[in-house]
């Protein structure tokens, strides 16, 4: 029996972080999700910040049109973002939390904690027919408020597991994320994640059989420059593929 198959939408964030660096049209981030296409993706994925310091509206607008794969609009709880998704209606959005000074997503949403109506926003974009996500640590107290909030999905952040792997803490944050994904499975929650996710760490979270889904982007926009993007795309797959396979004793579908 073939087990399922896991996926990974590829994020193209910082293929327009590079356009942006100089200006211009170059390079595409449309075209690299074409590129994504072809190397094996099951989704693209694009974070259109408050500040626009990567993807723009119109590269939002282009993927919707031009691109057949799943489009999973990572987004902030915020009021224009919530109009954006709806006018748009991509495949899925996944809810992070922003803050102009961080360099990059730095931690999960706090929906324990949330001091938005984090039930609303779920509700609306459902109602769109858009598949829900929030973006969360690997925390149990996050993951219930998740499940109680909703959120149909979670994505878990394997940021501190990456930052950790190579050193002495590296199997406890590991650990986070097996026993987060365990819950989501136990409450029938999809699980899905990433961040900061490379050759050398995927591994041990696509071994993780209740995880569906991992998105991952910055690593694999790093490693195109050297050596292409549709073969940098095509190593990640076969990483996921045969740790899922070693871990399960068969062959996804």
């Amino acid at each position: 029996m073939a087990s399922r198959r896991l996926r990974l939408g590829v994020n193209i964030d910082h293929v327009a972080t590079i356009r942006n660096a100089r200006g211009g049209p170059h390079p595409d981030p449309v075209r690299a999700a074409r590129l994504a296409a072809a190397a094996g993706a099951d989704g693209i994925t694009a974070h259109l910040r408050e500040d626009r310091r990567h993807i723009s509206d119109g590269d939002i607008q282009r993927l919707m049109a031009e691109i057949d794969l799943p489009l999973n609009l990572e987004m902030g709880p915020t009021a224009e973002m919530l109009e954006i998704a709806l006018r748009h209606r991509p495949h899925a959005a996944c809810l992070v939390p922003e803050r102009r000074e961080e360099k990059t997503t730095e931690n999960g949403l706090d929906v324990a904690g949330a001091n938005f109506d984090i039930k609303g926003y779920i509700a609306e974009l459902s109602k769109a027919g858009i598949r829900v996500s929030l973006f969360i640590d690997p925390d149990i107290k996050q993951l219930e408020a998740a499940h109680e909030a909703g959120a149909p999905v979670v994505e878990l952040h394997t940021g501190a597991y990456c930052e950790a792997a190579a050193g002495s803490n590296g199997d406890a944050e590991l650990e986070r994320v097996v026993h987060a994904a365990a819950r989501a499975a136990e409450l029938g929650v999809e699980c899905h994640a990433g961040h900061g996710l490379s050759f050398g760490t995927v591994g041990p979270i696509a071994a993780i059989e209740s995880i569906a889904e991992l998105n991952i982007g910055h690593f694999l926009i790093g490693e195109a420059i050297f050596g292409g993007l549709e073969s940098a795309i095509t190593r990640m797959r076969a990483l996921m593929d045969n740790s899922r396979a070693a871990a399960t004793g068969v062959r996804s579908a």
